[in-house]
């Protein structure tokens, strides 16, 4: 049966298809249906949504881990669930198509995941097709296995990755975009790696949460109320004007540096100690 550990002052929220364990200032995220190699439902967007809700409340938890159980990341969404949506009858005339609704709900869940606030890791071996490929793409740092395997794999079925295609555009550009989802191709964790899609590339699953462990020291060592501040204002360069994100980032500067973590890092480097938030790292 899937656990959720949990401190009694920040209660996770009860997700059967998800493994939640915090311990301290990092939440792993586990996709836990493994007997379907972990495929996406509506329940689980559902879930996934909740758990980046609880995320967005609790902005000292600085680490959010995200992986798949049983040796794969996740292979997309469920297709059963595809079947029984064209089953379903057509809405009436001028009706939305719950179809659309369902569909964008999806891509809530993306941007909202992306803008946490918490540096997000991405650790995928095994498939990462479709959704879960898409799942990938926010992640501030991926990790792949060299032999795990990806694709958007959508058009080969006859629909258009609809809600992913601007996040992977975004990781790998448009070039590239539109060669992984126009061909449908599987390519490779080393591949992955080449085009930008991960940033890392280990040999095997040992190594991959022996890295994933080391990363999570390494972020445990940054402010995290600093870390948000910095995702923000990188995220901002998107759709911000060069000047008036230069005049955002002076002032989010000054005001990080008179703030209680600014205050504690230049005095535990002046006092050759490591700053509260990164103790025991």
């Amino acid at each position: 049966m899937p656990t959720t550990r949990s401190t009694p002052a920040a209660k996770l929220p009860i997700c059967p298809d998800l493994l939640l364990d915090r311990d301290g200032p990092v939440l792993r995220l586990t996709l836990n249906r493994p007997d379907v190699r972990n495929a996406m439902t509506g329940e689980m967007v559902r879930q996934l949504t909740e758990v980046v809700a609880w995320a967005e409340d609790h902005p000292e938890v600085g680490t959010l881990v995200i992986s798949g159980a049983g040796g794969t990341f996740c292979a997309g969404g469920d297709i059963k669930g595809f079947m029984a949506s064209f089953r379903a009858a057509r809405p009436e005339a001028g009706q939305p198509d719950p179809i659309q609704a369902d569909n964008r709900r999806f891509g809530h869940f993306l941007t909202r995941i992306e803008a946490l606030p918490q540096t997000v890791v991405v650790a995928v071996e095994g498939a990462a097709f479709g959704g879960g490929l898409g799942l990938a793409c926010i992640g501030d740092v991926v990790i792949a296995t060299r032999d795990a395997r990806f694709a958007l794999s959508e058009t080969g079925l006859g629909i258009p990755p609809a809600q992913i295609a601007p996040f992977v555009a975004a990781r790998i550009g448009v070039s590239q975009a539109r060669r992984l989802a126009l061909t449908g191709m599987r390519f490779d964790g080393a591949e992955a790696g080449r085009i930008g899609l991960v940033h890392e590339v280990v040999d095997d699953a040992a190594a991959l949460e022996a890295r994933v462990t080391r990363l999570v020291a390494d972020i445990r060592r940054c402010a995290p109320g600093a870390n948000a501040t910095t995702k923000r204002l990188l995220m901002a360069q998107r759709t911000t004007a060069l000047p008036e994100l230069l005049d955002l980032s002076s002032a989010e500067f000054a005001r990080c540096l008179r703030g209680a973590e600014g205050q504690e890092g230049v005095a535990a480097f002046l006092e050759k100690r490591q700053p509260a938030w990164a103790a025991g790292s």
